[in-house]
């Protein structure tokens, strides 16, 4: 029931940044709403397909369209009248990365994966829609932008609830922690502009 009612909230927040993004490429009511479905079923889609998962999520319950088009919707009709923060989308994505990122490893937790794969899938399902929603509206995707911590918080975050857990914490207070984790991480990043290091190389040739 909690990596369902996660799902449910994670995909509603995707969504809303979806819609956002795809308001400021002055997209048609359709292209938002196309936007705003990739953005919130592309990670757990991808993710249900590596694990061989039938049917997929949104298809065995139908009710993650409704929320993802309600949201989107609702989202049009708020920013009609009222303004969105300059920085809305990247928070309202920083909670769906957070929200998605615990949901999926939790669906991998119940497939009893090892750890590291309950992490990739966990990062997968949490980043992956912002990745093809940015694809589609020719941007770089978050998640390849220079040094800016983006998959790097679920992954943090996702291994402190794996590493809570195994501690002996109960589920409900590690899924809890581990999503801070992660929307923590992202926003630090997003307000203070914390990046990883960065790898470069020079193109001076080297003498031999």
């Amino acid at each position: 029931m909690v990596p369902h009612i996660l799902d449910l909230i994670g995909v509603a927040v995707f969504a809303i940044s979806g819609a956002l993004a795809a308001g400021r490429k002055h997209l048609d009511l359709l292209g938002v709403m196309v936007i705003a479905v990739v953005t919130a079923i592309g990670g757990g889609t991808l993710r249900d397909v590596l694990l061989d998962r039938h049917p997929v999520f949104w298809i065995e319950s139908p009710i993650y369209l409704s929320v993802i088009l309600g949201s989107a919707l609702l989202t049009v009709v708020y920013t009609k009248f009222f303004k969105p923060p300059h920085k809305s989308l990247l928070v309202a994505d920083a909670f769906g990365l957070a929200l998605f990122s615990i949901s999926g490893a939790q669906i991998a937790e119940q497939l009893q994966l090892a750890n590291l794969l309950i992490i990739v899938m966990g990062t997968i399902t949490g980043s992956a829609g912002g990745v093809i929603r940015d694809v589609l509206l020719v941007n770089i995707p978050v998640i390849l932008r220079r040094g800016r911590i983006y998959a790097t918080a679920a992954i943090v975050g996702i291994a402190m609830y794996l590493l809570l857990q195994g501690l002996g914490m109960a589920q409900f207070w590690a899924e809890l922690l581990g999503m801070t984790v992660v929307a923590s991480l992202r926003l630090a990043a997003i307000i203070w502009g914390l990046m990883l290091p960065i790898f470069s190389l020079s193109d001076t040739p080297v003498d031999s």
